[in-house]
Order: structure tokens, then C-alpha cells, then sequence
């Protein structure tokens, strides 16, 4: 079973410590490791979209 079930995103970064790792990454725009740690964390490839949306990292 997925040791992240039910928790929310920032729950997961919270839990795995992650969650400064994230907002570091956020602050540089480094979209590689951002996706790295939200695969890390099992968020799914549509949702890393979305949260990358919602962080305006440019394509």
C-alpha cells in the first residue's frame, strides 16, 4: 500500500521532509528537481502539471 495514501500534497512534503527542499527549488525555478521530489513523494504526472502551473515555471 501506498505509504502516502489520503495525505495531501503538502502533507507528503511535510512527512518525507521535503518540504524545504520544495520551497528552495520553487524560489530557484528548478523545475528538474521539483518534479523529482513530487515523484519521490508519488504525485502523479498530471498533478506535478498542475503544481508547476501554479508556481509559474515556464516551458
Amino acid at each position: 500500500m501506498n505509504e502516502f495514501a489520503g495525505m495531501t500534497v503538502n502533507e507528503r512534503l511535510y512527512v518525507s521532509n521535503n518540504m524545504q527542499k520544495f520551497e528552495k527549488a520553487c524560489k530557484r525555478k528548478d523545475v528538474n528537481t521539483v518534479i523529482r521530489i513530487l515523484k519521490d513523494i508519488d504525485v502523479g504526472n498530471e498533478n506535478i502539471a498542475a503544481i508547476l502551473k501554479a508556481h509559474d515555471f515556464q516551458f
